[in-house]
């Protein structure tokens, strides 16, 4: 017989008292970086939409081309974020 592990009300506590449940604090920067990636990206995207030709404009509630290309403006933008993030400061 297979039983699922539940967590005990002092097994909860005593990792919030040891600090394992903020364990992720180290995938925040990632995170960010994700965040300012998609929100610059369909920024972008949908203030040029206009002026994409129309197979390229996304159709609300489609699976479309607009999508491809609302996804590539968000990894570009996720690349330039990432170059910048990692390069060295030059405080010295």
């Amino acid at each position: 017989m297979v039983t699922k592990a539940v967590a005990k009300p002092w097994q909860v506590a005593s990792s919030l008292a040891t600090g394992t449940v903020f364990r992720n604090v180290v995938n925040m920067p990632r995170f960010i970086h994700a965040l300012v990636a998609v929100l610059a990206g369909n920024a972008a995207y949908f203030l040029l939409m206009p002026h994409l030709p129309p197979s390229a404009r996304h159709q609300p509630l489609r699976l479309d081309v607009g999508l491809v290309v609302d996804f590539c403006f968000c990894l570009a933008v996720f690349g330039v974020v990432k170059m910048f993030a990692n390069k060295p400061s030059n405080d010295s």
